[in-house]
């Protein structure tokens, strides 16, 4: 049985609102979670496993054509906490917490698409439809991964799907290789030796060493990697010091920040230099340096064969000329980079038109591109799998 697919965008969009107006971040995700667990069991679906990643929900579908590949689609669930600044009459109920990333919107689109696979399964194989918790700084994909997502339900391959501000509604982009940065994060400890502003000679001053050092870790960028191989190094923290004593070099200095790449192989070339001048420059000025290291998501790195399926699906839906296949990468950060690093798949970016960009306050997801992302999965099933 075939559903009006428009009818089922439309109730997506019902859907998509409930959820932005219940915000809830990383692995706490029980309202989210039983929505759409309760969503999967009605429309069908021949399992429905909840709970992995604490809050994470996994569908599966069968199709009626015997046996094929198994697909896995993924989107992702959690908001952000951040005050949201809209004045819709849709907006969060929950103070400091918001859908700013359009999270809601991928949720919706998925679970519409579940809908419509659960009433056709004219196909063979089976689809896996993955609700993924904390993709927000917690890494949930990594997590779910761990837990046995892909060998459990025997994913072959993996497909994702982000909406785009600035890319028109009704349009995608998308591109191969690396798509999205590897993101780290770094907090060094400068210790020195205090003293007296007056007598310096006396002191192993680390404000003057944090100095020396902020400029020459510039130079990763500007002088150590490929001009055409992106690296952005941003010193965003520093501490030390008293402001109500102003006359005292203190004994330490903390610096923190964030290093985005393109490339596995830059991002780890860039840790080392980076451990490298920040040693030689606490070594320089006679102190120590103390370096905590934070992994951040590894770079989302397209499968070249499967960004063709992804564009021909796309293209499908929308027609060849409203896919731009060689959309500019990100120095942003997504973990469906793991999912991607265990099987080949593809991330596409959905448009949201002339909204504000993700992360910000006034940022809403365009409830019109509900239909291009369910138009999009049900293409993509269609073209790996059969007929629907």
């Amino acid at each position: 049985m075939k559903l009006d697919i428009e009818a089922v965008a439309e109730e997506a969009k019902t859907w998509r609102r409930q959820i932005h107006q219940n915000p809830e971040l990383l692995f706490d995700l029980p309202e989210t979670a039983a929505f759409v667990a309760k969503k999967l069991h009605e429309f069908g679906c021949d399992e429905v496993v909840t709970g992995i990643a604490k809050s994470g929900v996994v569908a599966v579908i069968n199709g009626s054509r015997g046996p094929g590949k198994t697909l896995g689609f993924r989107c992702d669930m959690d908001a952000l906490p951040m005050s949201e600044q809209t004045n819709l009459p849709y907006a969060s109920k929950v103070p400091n917490r918001m859908h700013a990333c359009g999270h809601d919107g991928h949720t919706a689109m998925l679970l519409a698409a579940a809908k419509c696979l659960s009433a056709s399964r004219d196909f063979p194989g089976a689809i896996v439809l993955i609700f993924q918790p904390a993709e927000e700084g917690g890494g949930g994909a990594r997590v779910m991964i761990e837990e046995g997502l892909l060998e459990r339900f025997g994913i072959e391959e993996v497909y994702g799907m982000h909406n785009e501000p600035g890319v028109d509604v009704g349009s995608f982009a998308i591109r191969s290789g690396p798509f999205m940065a590897g993101a780290d994060r770094f907090l060094v400890t400068i210790n020195g030796k205090g003293g007296h502003a007056a007598s310096p000679n006396l002191t192993r001053d680390p404000v003057l060493v944090s100095a020396h050092m902020i400029t020459a870790l510039q130079s990763i960028a500007s002088r150590f990697t490929d001009p055409f191989d992106p690296v952005v190094l941003s010193v965003t923290f520093m501490n030390g010091g008293n402001d109500q004593a102003l006359n005292v070099i203190p004994a330490s200095v903390k610096i923190g920040g964030t290093i985005r790449t393109m490339q596995p192989e830059t991002r780890k070339a860039v840790e080392q230099r980076f451990r490298d001048i920040v040693g030689m420059a606490a070594k320089l000025f006679e102190t120590e340096a103390e370096i905590t290291w934070i992994p951040g998501y590894p770079v989302t790195v397209n499968d070249e064969e499967k960004t063709r399926v992804a564009v021909s699906a796309a293209a499908n839906v929308v027609g060849a000329g409203r896919v731009e296949t060689a959309y500019a990468p990100s120095m942003g950060a997504e973990d469906f980079a793991y999912m991607l690093e265990q099987r080949p798949g593809a991330i596409i970016l959905v448009g949201n038109g002339d909204s504000a960009y993700l992360h910000h306050p006034a940022y809403n997801f365009d409830d019109r591109a509900i239909i291009y992302g369910v138009k999009y999965w049900l293409s993509l099933a269609n073209q790996e799998l059969g007929r629907l």
